[in-house]
C-alpha cells in the first residue's frame, strides 16, 4: 500500500472512534498498534497519549512533532461510509487527519536508515479540554527527551486546500473561563422595594463589563469578554435571588489578560457595595496564547511553495499547543483544507465537518521537509 493510501486509510479509520479527552482508549490503541507495526516502542503518557523516541546519530537536541487526539461531544451529520460509530461524539475538529500525518511520517522515518538528530513524535490526548498538552509539559517530558523546537499543525477550512496559513508572533489567544453568582434577596415581584432583584444587578454587572474592553483597554491591543450564558430566576412575579453567568475571556497579551481579570473582581466588589449582594467570581485560566518564535519562523518558512503561504491575521480560537510553545521555540500552522467545488466548506466544530483527505500527504511532506531543513534526515 503506497504511503497515501496508508494515510487516508489510518484517518477513516480513526474518524469511526472519536473519543474525548482523556477517554481515548481505542485511539489510543490503534495508534499503538501502528506504531508497533512500524517498528517502534511507544511510551504512554498523559493517561491516553503516547510518545515515540527515535534516536539520531548527533547529539543535537531533539526537535518535536505533534498531534493531537481527541474528538468532540457531538453528533456527526456527514453521510460517509466511515462515519462515526459512537453516536454522541465526532471528529469535527480534524484531529483524525492530524493523527494519521503524524503516522504517516512515522511510517516514513521507520524506512529511514540514517537520522542524523533524534525525533519526538507526541500524540498527545484532550486538547479540546482540559488540556493535554499541560500533562505532557508539567511532568517533563520536554526536557526529559532534550527537545529543541516543536511543530505542529492544524487542518482548516477557512483557507483553500493546497494553501498554508502561517503567522510570526501570536497566531492564537490566551483564553479563560469565567463563572460568575450573583446572591441577591427574593421577594415579590409587585413589591421590590423588600428585595434585592438579582437579574438587574446582573445587568449592571454585564453593561460595566463591557467597559473593560472599551475604556481599559488600549485600543491597539486585541481583547474579548463575552457573557454567553445566564441563567436565574423562578417565575415572572418573583425577584430574582440566584442568577449565574457563564463567560470567555481572550486576548493575544498576557498583561492585557491580567487587567481583564483584576478589573472583573474590582467590578464586582463594587456592585457588591452598591447593591448589598455578594457576588462570587470564578475565573479559570485555560491555554495561554500559541505564539510562534520569531527566529524559528524565519528558519522554516521557506519549506512551503512561496505561492501556497497566505499569511494570517491572530486569531482569536485557542490550541493548548501553546503549552509547549512556553517551554520550547515552536512553530504551528494551518493546512488548508477549504473546497468550494467539492462543498468541503464547513467550519471546525461542525456536525458535516469533513475535508478532502489528500491533503493528508501534504502534511506530512511538510514534516519531512522541515526535518530536512533541520539536517534531521
Amino acid at each position: 500500500m503506497k504511503l497515501e493510501e496508508e494515510v487516508i486509510k489510518i484517518r477513516r479509520d480513526l474518524h469511526q472512534i472519536p473519543e474525548v479527552g482523556f477517554e481515548e482508549v481505542k485511539t489510543s490503541r490503534y495508534i499503538e498498534e501502528r506504531l508497533i507495526e512500524y517498528g517502534y516502542k511507544p511510551i504512554k503518557v498523559a493517561k491516553t497519549g503516547l510518545i515515540v523516541h527515535i534516536k539520531g546519530n548527533s547529539k543535537d537536541r531533539a526537535i518535536a512533532f505533534r498531534s493531537d487526539i481527541d474528538g468532540l461531544k457531538m453528533v456527526e451529520k456527514n453521510d460517509i461510509e466511515y462515519k462515526s460509530k459512537h453516536t454522541d461524539k465526532m471528529h469535527a475538529c480534524g484531529h483524525d487527519g492530524h493523527m494519521a500525518i503524524l503516522l504517516g511520517f512515522a511510517k516514513y522515518l521507520s524506512q529511514v536508515d540514517n537520522i542524523k538528530r533524534d525525533i519526538v513524535l507526541i500524540f498527545q490526548p484532550a486538547e479540546e479540554g482540559p488540556g493535554g498538552a499541560k500533562v505532557i509539559v508539567d511532568d517533563g517530558l520536554l526536557e526529559k527527551y532534550n527537545i529543541e523546537y516543536i511543530f505542529g499543525l492544524h487542518i482548516f477550512p477557512e483557507i483553500k486546500e493546497g494553501k498554508v496559513g502561517v503567522c510570526k508572533g501570536p497566531m492564537m489567544a490566551q483564553t479563560g473561563e469565567l463563572d460568575i453568582k450573583i446572591m441577591a434577596k427574593s421577594g415579590h415581584g409587585a413589591i421590590p422595594h423588600k428585595a434585592i432583584d438579582g437579574i438587574y444587578v446582573a445587568s449592571q454587572l454585564i453593561t460595566s463589563y463591557q467597559s473593560i474592553i472599551s475604556r481599559n483597554t488600549d485600543p491597539i491591543d486585541s481583547g474579548v469578554l463575552t457573557i454567553g450564558k445566564i441563567k436565574g430566576g423562578e417565575a415572572r412575579n418573583i425577584i430574582a435571588e440566584d442568577i449565574q453567568l457563564e463567560g470567555i475571556i481572550r486576548t493575544f497579551n498576557n498583561q492585557i489578560y491580567s487587567n481583564i481579570k483584576g478589573r472583573i473582581n474590582e467590578i464586582n466588589e463594587g456592585l457588591e457595595k452598591m447593591y448589598n449582594v455578594k457576588i462570587k467570581t470564578e475565573i479559570r485560566d485555560m491555554y495561554p496564547a500559541v505564539n510562534n518564535d520569531a527566529k524559528l519562523f524565519d528558519e522554516v518558512i521557506d519549506v512551503f511553495n512561496k505561492d501556497d503561504i497566505i499569511h494570517l491575521k491572530p486569531m482569536m480560537i485557542a490550541e493548548d499547543f501553546a503549552f509547549y510553545q512556553q517551554r520550547v521555540p515552536g512553530f504551528f500552522f494551518m493546512l488548508g483544507s477549504g473546497n468550494e467545488d467539492e462543498n468541503y466548506i464547513n467550519s471546525l466544530h461542525s456536525s458535516k465537518f469533513n475535508f478532502n483527505e489528500h491533503i493528508l500527504i501534504e502534511g506530512v511532506k511538510t514534516y519531512i521537509n522541515i526535518c530536512n531543513k533541520f539536517f534531521v534526515l
